[in-house]
This record gives C-alpha cells, sequence and structure tokens, in this order.
C-alpha cells in the first residue's frame, strides 16, 4: 500500500515511454549495450525504497553480488546495477532511468527547452508535444508522492537526506 501512488506513476510513465518508443524507434539508439548514461544517480527516498523491495526479491546470490557493487560505488562510477551493458533489475528502474534519452521538456531560466540523448532522434526536424515527457511535471508529481510516502512510511521524519544514492537504495533492507 505504500508504494501504490508510485507504481501508479511508473505505469503512467511507462505506457508514456512505450508510445514514443513506438512511433520513433528506428530514431532511438538506446537499448542493452548502450550505457553511457547509467550512473550513480541520486532518487527520491521513495523509489529508494522501491528499489531495495526489488532487490529483496531477487535470488540471493544476486542480492549479494548487487549489495557488494553498492558498497564500493563511487559517487561519479558507474550504476551497481550495470552489468555486460544492462541494468540487472531493469523491471524496478527508477523514473530517471525510465526517461533517459528520450526527449524532455523542462524549465531553464525564463524559458522551457527540450533535450535528449544525442544519438537519438537523428534527422528529425522536430517533435509532437505528445512525444515529449514533461520533466518539470514528472519531478513535481513524484516529489509529492514522495512526501506522501514519507509522512506515511517514516511519520514525516526519514532517516538521512531528501535523496539517496542508488547504491545506499540497493543497502536499504527491502521487507
Amino acid at each position: 500500500m505504500l508504494l501504490e501512488n508510485y507504481r501508479h506513476l511508473v505505469g503512467r510513465v511507462d505506457a508514456l515511454c512505450r508510445r514514443i518508443e513506438a512511433a520513433y524507434g528506428q530514431h532511438l539508439a538506446c537499448r542493452k549495450g548502450c550505457d553511457s548514461c547509467c550512473r550513480h544517480l541520486s532518487l527520491f527516498r521513495v523509489e529508494g525504497v522501491a528499489l531495495a523491495r526489488a532487490l529483496a526479491g531477487q535470488d540471493p546470490g544476486l542480492v549479494t553480488r548487487i549489495r557488494e557493487r553498492a558498497r564500493k560505488a563511487t559517487p561519479d562510477g558507474p550504476c551497481p546495477l550495470l552489468e555486460d551493458g544492462a541494468c540487472l533489475l531493469y523491471a524496478a528502474r527508477p523514473m530517471i532511468c525510465r526517461t533517459h534519452g528520450l526527449p524532455l521538456i523542462f524549465s531553464e531560466g525564463e524559458g522551457r527547452r527540450v533535450d535528449f540523448c544525442p544519438q537519438n532522434f537523428q534527422g528529425l526536424a522536430s517533435l509532437p508535444a505528445s512525444s515529449v515527457v514533461d520533466l518539470d511535471l514528472l519531478n513535481a508529481t513524484l516529489a509529492t508522492i514522495d512526501e506522501l510516502f514519507v509522512a506515511e512510511a517514516f511519520q514525516g521524519t526519514p532517516p538521512g537526506g531528501e535523496r539517496l544514492s542508488i547504491a545506499e537504495a540497493l543497502l536499504l533492507q527491502g521487507d
């Protein structure tokens, strides 16, 4: 029940990403083996707990291997979930990983701009608004879900800061 709002958002974002991928698949370089963006990123607490729970449900040998990588992870290094160019917990990947490389629109200065992986959408002059992820709206929604999660899970006072690294999330007990 604690993660219901987060899972609902993941479902909606995944549906949008699938629509973009279906429409522009031939213009997307992102796939297994394309891992230059798979860095050690930070997450909202709700994402961290969801990731920890997903890890806890894996084979004990895999859990041990991933946690050992998490202990050794460096802030500027690759994601501890990255192995042979693929994510070991792909189905449970955080929001930033789900949208990375796709066209994102966000506020910058007094305006808004669209950005995406430079390897993607080559040769296209424009994209319709329906194929662009509104990052400001997504982050605001995710922040609200995180606040609700913290209020319920930690009675409003979580341990640590507002965000945690992927490695920190992988070292949480997921039960």
